[in-house]
């Protein structure tokens, strides 16, 4: 398998020592919901786990949540509580849209406010070693103290400080050194500390949880475009300063989410979050359209993308429905030649599935096997008469890559399926009796309670609007 390493800017091939992976996503800053730029680096990074394990690997996977920061001290005070009831709040509300999008828990969900202990200690050695000074109960990285700063973003630092809009006060040496410690401010919440009561900075918190749940040179960390500059460029300086080891071998960004062809942005009015779209999308559309594209380039959302995106999900969710309906009537039999050479194709195309996959995570190629996979299908389901053996290997395949990508429907309360098969035999009933207009008023009934009716040669089957 070959990634696109944002460090070294060139797709390199990803070694699998112990056959473990030590993951860490950047997750979210726990004051509001999540918008879709978070959604789409939550869901790029679920799959790309996903696809490990599918591999034989084990993966550890870490994604933190931020619950301490300016953030979170504004949103309580704007709504008279505390940090800690917001945090708490928001972490809810982003499970319910993960479970929605189909993101599996992490294996650790830590909290920046859970390791304020290693926090300290991460600070106390970065002073211990002149990469930080204290100044005014602040705790400073010193930027200039790090020949390598930089080498994430490849920002030429010199051209940086010329245009540099942050000016040099009586706190900090240099424009680029950042907060490891803040003091505490009236009405804050702090922790104790070596240099007084104070909070951590942001970017140390994930130094912090990344060096204890798991260690150093990790195999993969992730985020969104936006944190390439400063947050994980500051996450390497203070990390490897501190520990004389690297953070990680492989940095990987999703590209940007636009709206209507323009970034999305609070200022220009465009910016959604997540459950919003759910609500009118459903969350599976939203999964397939932020798979839809490689997780690196930039990705378009407008309502006449994501329509299409609901069409194009319910075509492959059909082709899985439909096999499930056609087992019942499957015939017990070998593979005549039509079947096998259907085997072959979805065999070949199986093939082609792992080679986008591993080419640098190319869920988009990967989907389109998929179509393939479910047109080829379907031919074969437009027969009269199909082998179980067939359907059983097409599941095996096809389906098994659905699942794999979480393209499959949630769940749904079936305590009213004896009553729909009821009147489902009551209306075959009637049309033996040629009583169509009573056969057509059950179909209408069962219309207006959300119940499609489709009759087939293999009898009639049915499916929830």
């Amino acid at each position: 398998m070959r990634l696109y390493n944002t460090l070294t800017r060139r797709k390199e091939e990803f070694i699998v020592h112990d056959n473990t992976v030590r993951m860490y996503v950047c997750g979210p800053t726990v004051y509001n919901y999540i918008h879709l730029g978070n959604a789409r680096c939550f869901v790029v990074f679920d799959m790309l786990r996903r696809y490990l394990e599918y591999k034989g690997y084990k993966v550890i996977y870490v994604q933190n949540f931020t619950d301490v920061d300016d953030k979170l001290i504004r949103r309580a005070a704007e709504e008279g509580t505390t940090v800690a009831e917001v945090a708490e709040k928001y972490i809810r509300e982003y499970k319910i849209d993960a479970e929605g999008l189909g993101i599996r828990e992490a294996t650790v969900h830590p909290r920046a406010t859970e390791n304020i202990d290693k926090i300290i200690e991460f600070i106390k050695k970065l002073i211990e070693k002149g990469h930080a000074y204290v100044s005014g109960g602040d705790v400073y990285f010193d930027q200039k103290s790090d020949p390598e700063y930089g080498k994430l973003s490849h920002h030429n630092l010199d051209d940086l400080e010329a245009g540099a809009r942050i000016d040099v006060n009586e706190v900090k040496k240099n424009p680029y050194d950042f907060a490891l410690w803040k003091a505490k401010k009236e009405g804050e919440v702090s922790w104790p500390s070596p240099w007084g009561e104070g909070r951590p900075g942001w970017h140390i918190e994930c130094s912090a949880m990344v060096n204890r749940y798991l260690g150093t040179n990790i195999d993969i960390h992730c985020g969104g475009p936006d944190l390439i500059f400063p947050h994980h460029e500051n996450e390497i300086a203070q990390t490897e300063c501190a520990t004389g080891e690297p953070m990680a071998r492989f940095w990987l960004h999703i590209g940007f989410l636009n709206v209507d062809n323009m970034k999305m942005s609070k200022s220009l009015g465009n910016f959604f979050m997540t459950r919003e779209a759910a609500q009118k999308y459903g969350y599976l559309t939203i999964r397939y359209f932020l798979l839809s594209a490689h997780y690196r380039s930039p990705i378009n959302f407008s309502a006449e993308i994501l329509e299409q995106s609901a069409a194009a999900l319910e075509r492959l969710l059909n082709c899985s429905d439909n096999m499930q309906f056609r087992l019942a009537s499957a015939s017990d039999r070998e593979l005549n030649e039509k079947e096998k050479a259907s085997v072959a194709f979805l065999e070949q195309k199986k093939l082609q599935f792992i080679e986008a996959m591993d080419d640098d995570f190319n869920t988009a190629d990967a989907i389109g096997c998929l179509f393939e996979m479910a047109r080829e299908i379907n031919t074969c389901l437009a027969e009269n008469d199909i082998s179980k053996r067939y359907l059983e290997k097409a599941d095996e395949i096809y389906g098994g890559f659905c699942r794999l990508f979480g393209f499959v429907k949630a769940e749904t309360d079936d305590s009213d399926r004896a009553y729909i098969e009821e009147m489902i035999a009551k209306r075959a009933e009637a049309k033996k009796a040629k009583n169509y207009a009573l056969a057509d008023a059950i179909r209408n009934e069962l219309r207006e309670k959300g119940i499609i009716l489709e009759d087939t040669p293999q009898g009639v089957k049915w499916k929830r609007a």
